[in-house]
């Protein structure tokens, strides 16, 4: 990728132009939407400072580690004076997402994650964005970013005029509701900024679905999320050793939850991706848990190849795949997979088989 430069130009091409011309190009590209905003994120700036002081963060060090540089582009990217962001859908057709939820026997997989690793995939579409910029006026200053550094995206894609962040904390988009990824790409050349958004809250009105559907009652409160019990959290980013009081909760999600996305009125609007590199691989969209119980690590790393699952690695995927058989009702095939992991190396695995081996055996006994 191009390294940042932010050269002085003498001259530029008129700048509304080149901002139609970018969003006309990103439409080509494959992005849904393209918007421009400044630098200026001081009012997000002071909500992640309140969050992270409240440790709603959790074990999430990243997200206090680089200071001002995530709420503020020009320290992260000297020279940066405006963002454009971008939104990919990414919903499957067909991924039958609540009969899976409602199935014990198969495993939940977030929907985001069933296809092809986004973070590269957006990256390498703004790097030919900025290919396409460069034609237009030359050498320019530059960076791409999908999830992929100390970047405020829902704040500046809210800023820059593709939703609203929601009571869920998620992006939201009046016409395609939520289901997409977010990239930018900061630069040094100053384009018109579209029009900030009206208060998010006007948007969501009285609605608190979101917030009663959540298994584990991850969302506190109107636009705040305790990371620290939210599923995705505690099944993607932490490594840890999954709170007892909150297994039962977790049901048969594996990686990650959409619940509040499911029951947002908003995603009626949403539509299936078009990128059938988003599209599920190696039917994850309704696997029986058994099947991935008994993946060897090769044959985990050889599944996950190119997915944003590999990130969790195999002792994880293990221990997400125990709570949700010590969640499944009672199953000869279930004990008998448990305690075949019973003395499995990782001792978060074992913690977790251990702990499903106890529910299982409980739940024969209830039976008789």
């Amino acid at each position: 990728m191009k390294p940042v430069t932010f050269e002085s130009r003498p001259t530029l091409p008129p700048m509304s132009s080149l901002a139609r011309d970018i969003k006309q190009w990103g439409l080509e590209l494959g992005f849904q939407q393209v918007g421009i905003t400044d630098t200026n994120l001081a009012l997000y700036e002071t909500r992640l400072q309140a969050w992270l002081a409240r440790n709603l963060h959790g074990t999430m060090q990243y997200m206090a580690r680089h200071g001002t540089k995530r709420s503020r582009p020009a320290e992260l990217i000297p020279g940066t004076l405006r963002v454009i962001s971008v939104r990919m859908d990414y919903l499957p057709p067909n991924t039958h997402m609540a009969a899976v939820l409602k199935n014990p026997e198969q495993g939940y997989i977030s929907r985001y994650a069933l296809g092809a690793d986004y973070h590269r995939l957006i990256r390498k579409r703004l790097a030919i964005l900025a290919q396409k910029i460069t034609g237009q006026v030359g050498s320019f200053g530059y960076r791409a970013f999908c999830d992929s550094a100390p970047v405020l995206e829902k704040a500046i894609a809210e800023k820059a005029q593709l939703g609203w962040i929601g009571k869920h904390t998620n992006l939201i988009n009046a016409k395609a509701g939520s289901w997409f990824f977010l990239g930018e790409l900061y630069t040094d050349l100053p384009l018109p900024v579209d029009e900030a958004q009206t208060p998010s809250s006007s948007h969501c009105g009285s609605c608190t679905a979101c917030m009663d559907i959540c298994p584990t009652q991850a969302i506190i409160g109107p636009y705040q999320l305790d990371a620290r019990r939210c599923i995705s959290y505690l099944t993607i980013e932490s490594q840890a050793s999954i709170p007892p009081e909150l297994r039962p909760l977790l049901g048969n999600r594996i990686y990650g939850c959409d619940d509040c996305q499911l029951i947002c009125p908003w995603n009626k609007f949403s539509r299936h991706t078009g990128e059938t590199a988003f599209h599920p691989r190696h039917a994850l969209h309704a696997p029986a848990l058994l099947d991935l119980f008994n993946w060897s690590e090769e044959t985990f790393l050889q599944k996950t190849e190119g997915s944003a699952i590999r990130r969790i690695g195999h002792a994880a995927w293990l221990r997400n795949i125990a709570v949700a058989l010590g969640n499944a009702p009672y199953d000869a095939a279930i004990v008998n997979a448990l305690e075949k992991k019973r003395q499995h190396p990782s001792a978060i695995v074992r913690e977790h088989v251990i702990w499903a081996l106890d529910r299982q055996l409980a739940a024969d006994r209830a039976s008789m």
